[in-house]
């Protein structure tokens, strides 16, 4: 219980500090929880967490896009040129995601998340000199980030910003739309890890497909109060700092994942 209140805590500031969906937090913690209380998963462990991650970030992300909205910070303009194609990339990233072995999507999670972690401790920002590309190069690149998104169970918000900011987009605009596009990447991600999981046999009790149910009201509630927090944090802290931390934390979590591949294999 206490486990998934801090995470929930977490996972919620940071949606709203950095317009992500919290995915980041909630996958490896969802297994944690799934690990300590011992539940059975046949091999789809990571499945299961990525579908709950995003059932959780469902409640997240629409808290924080409705903080974002009342600050004026979302690009409606971006947010329905990327939608689409994030959508469609969520969907085919759902699909596949049932033939990926469990090993290959931890994998895939450590790397992204390595990934993330060193651009922030570097402060790696993108300068702002071009606009939203053509139609059909902004559908190949938002169709890479729902899949990329779908596999690691994430609200594709460390995608989304860096290209947002490009694209010239001031930063909080970018992370309030960002927030939006997450909320429907988290839709999308969660009905697909429900369809995707009906067919799998000997998934533990009270799962709806790869969501496992048990974990979801808690995180949900916890990550919904502290993701409106967020959003006035951000407006107000120091962005490298908080990038620094988030780097850290996120090393962290990469690590541990490593170790579990490894103990695992």
């Amino acid at each position: 219980m206490l486990m998934m209140i801090c995470a929930g805590a977490v996972a919620g500031l940071l949606a709203g500090l950095f317009g992500i969906g919290g995915g980041m937090i909630l996958v490896p913690a969802i297994l944690t929880i799934m690990n300590s209380q011992n539940i059975p998963s046949h091999g789809y462990a990571q499945h299961l967490a990525i579908g709950s991650s995003f059932a959780v970030m469902m409640f997240t992300s629409f808290s924080s896009t409705y903080a974002q909205y009342r600050k004026k910070s979302v690009a409606w303009q971006a947010f329905f040129a990327l939608a689409p194609a994030l959508v469609l990339g969520a969907i085919v990233g759902a699909v596949v995601a049932q033939y990926v072995p469990n090993f290959a999507l931890q994998i895939i999670f450590v790397i992204f998340a390595t990934t993330v972690a060193v651009r922030s401790l570097l402060n790696i920002t993108p300068k702002a000199t071009h606009q939203l590309p053509k139609n059909h190069i902004l559908w190949a690149i938002g169709t890479f980030f729902g899949i990329l998104s779908s596999l690691v169970g994430i609200g594709g918000g460390s995608l989304v910003v860096p290209f947002l900011v490009y694209c010239n987009i001031d930063i909080h605009r970018a992370v309030g739309t960002s927030s939006a596009l997450g909320w429907i990447i988290a839709i999308t991600g969660a009905v697909g890890y429900a369809f995707s999981g009906f067919s799998v046999p000997d998934l533990p009790p009270h799962s709806l497909g790869f969501i496992y149910l048990p974990v979801v009201p808690i995180l949900a509630l916890t990550t919904v109060i502290f993701a409106p927090i967020g959003v006035r944090l951000s407006h107000r802290l120091s962005s490298p700092a908080l990038k620094k931390g988030f780097g850290i934390l996120l090393l962290f979590i990469a690590g541990k994942m490593l170790l579990r591949v490894f103990a695992s294999a």
